[in-house]
């Protein structure tokens, strides 16, 4: 691990100011929103296009790359992406807010590609997996830092977003001056929906649920505390539960993933986070029991992201599992552009007000436990000797990381199996 930390460190602070960035600009709207008057549907039209914006940027952000270069791209849209941020107070209009969380999310989308393949090519075999574990984590403690500096001014003016900016800004630095030769950038000839869908049914319906939950977590939670009457303060806290909770609970449920049958800890894990959401919808009036739904909620919800793709490579040979990773990435971006949409309804204040939004996320969680037992039926599971590792993702990962981790399960599996061999 240090190994991988010292010549990988310059990229991941870069990674993490990045995501300090994208993590604050999302609370701050979501607060701001409140300020201006915007009701709930207005705001997620505006939440829901950064999450369009990422499905556009993962398509296209390799032919971009291709043609011009890493750094050009990754200074370009890392440009933008400053620029977007400071434009959001200065002109408070949501159709000028929807169309830059659109640009944001496209920049953002084509970041992490670059990003993302510079840390590809500076793992090897050997570290690859404690790089991909790195990456994450620095990922998530950029998204929860980021609601620490939401409480630096007031929302209604202009220096948290500015702060925002800055931090994107920064990024470029130690990134840009770090890297010194630029990955070749391929592409993986991918599976058609319909081929990803008979390989694995569960994986592809899974993957949709948990983007419309993941999306209600990043885009709509401050929406929500600010309509439930948090202050500033209790806001910053309750958003960061979320991602404290993905941050501590990854790793048990990876260890768990690989030794038990995963549709069933697939049940369970989406079984809980379910029943914390409708436990929070009931009892959130009490602030200590909303934090700790966020923080189960949060710390399941994320997992299941990693767990539905360990899932999915069970049923795939190792030619099929990079092909794969763009059309789980896709559906979870189609899952994660529609929910925001959804959850805004359910949260105006002819539907459910508030408790729209923890019921939203009962409701898809609950869908993928009806689904993961009917699957159950339709055939048998894979026993856990054969079942290959689940290498720890983000649902904010673009198809590189993805195939990154696909990689990685390879090389593992096969590993193990040559130990086993060789130990027969």
């Amino acid at each position: 691990m240090l190994q991988v930390l010292s010549s990988a460190w310059a990229l991941l602070l870069g990674i993490g100011l990045l995501m300090l960035g994208n993590g604050l600009q999302g609370t701050l709207l979501g607060v701001r929103g409140s300020i201006e008057g915007y009701s709930s549907f207005t705001m997620s039209l505006v939440m829901s296009a950064y999450f369009v914006g990422l499905i556009f940027g993962s398509r296209m952000a390799p032919g971009m790359i291709r043609r011009v270069g890493h750094v050009r791209v990754f200074a370009a849209l890392a440009s933008l992406i400053s620029a977007v941020m400071i434009i959001y107070p200065a002109v408070p209009n949501p159709v000028l807010w929807m169309v830059g969380r659109l640009l944001v999310g496209f920049c953002f989308s084509g970041v992490y590609v670059t990003a993302e393949s510079w840390l590809n090519n500076a793992a090897d075999n050997e570290n690859r997996g404690k790089a991909l574990s790195l990456y994450m984590i620095v990922m998530t403690l950029g998204l929860m830092a980021a609601q620490g500096f939401i409480l630096i001014g007031d929302p209604a003016g202009y220096l948290p977003f500015v702060v925002a900016s800055i931090a994107v800004s920064v990024s470029f630095a130690p990134i840009l001056l770090s890297i010194s030769p630029t990955p070749a950038f391929g592409t993986t000839k991918r599976m058609t929906l319909k081929e990803l869908m008979e390989a694995s049914p569960l994986g592809c319906v899974g993957m949709f649920l948990i983007g419309g939950v993941f999306s209600a977590q990043f885009g709509m939670a401050a929406v929500y505390a600010t309509q439930a009457g948090l202050n500033l303060s209790e806001i910053s806290i309750f958003v960061a539960s979320f991602y404290v909770g993905a941050l501590v609970m990854q790793f048990p449920l990876g260890w768990l993933s690989d030794r038990m049958e995963r549709r069933l800890l697939i049940i369970f894990v989406a079984g809980i986070a379910g029943a914390a959401s409708i436990f929070a919808m009931i009892l959130g009036g009490s602030f200590v029991l909303l934090l700790a739904s966020a923080f189960v909620i949060g710390g399941l919800v994320n997992p299941l992201y990693s767990l539905l793709l360990a899932h999915t490579n069970d049923y795939l040979e190792h030619d099929d599992m990079a092909a794969a990773s763009g059309g789980l990435v896709f559906i979870n971006g189609l899952g994660a552009s529609t929910g925001p949409l959804i959850i805004g309804w359910m949260m105006s204040d002819g539907m459910f007000g508030p408790s729209g939004f923890f019921l939203f996320m009962a409701i898809l969680l609950g869908a993928m436990v009806c689904y993961a037992l009917y699957r159950s039926t339709q055939r048998a599971g894979v026993s856990v000797d054969e079942t290959g590792t689940m290498a720890v993702m983000s649902p904010t990962a673009t198809s590189v990381a993805v195939e990154f981790a696909q990689e990685y399960a390879i090389d593992t599996e096969l590993e193990e199996q040559e130990n086993a061999s060789q130990a027969g």
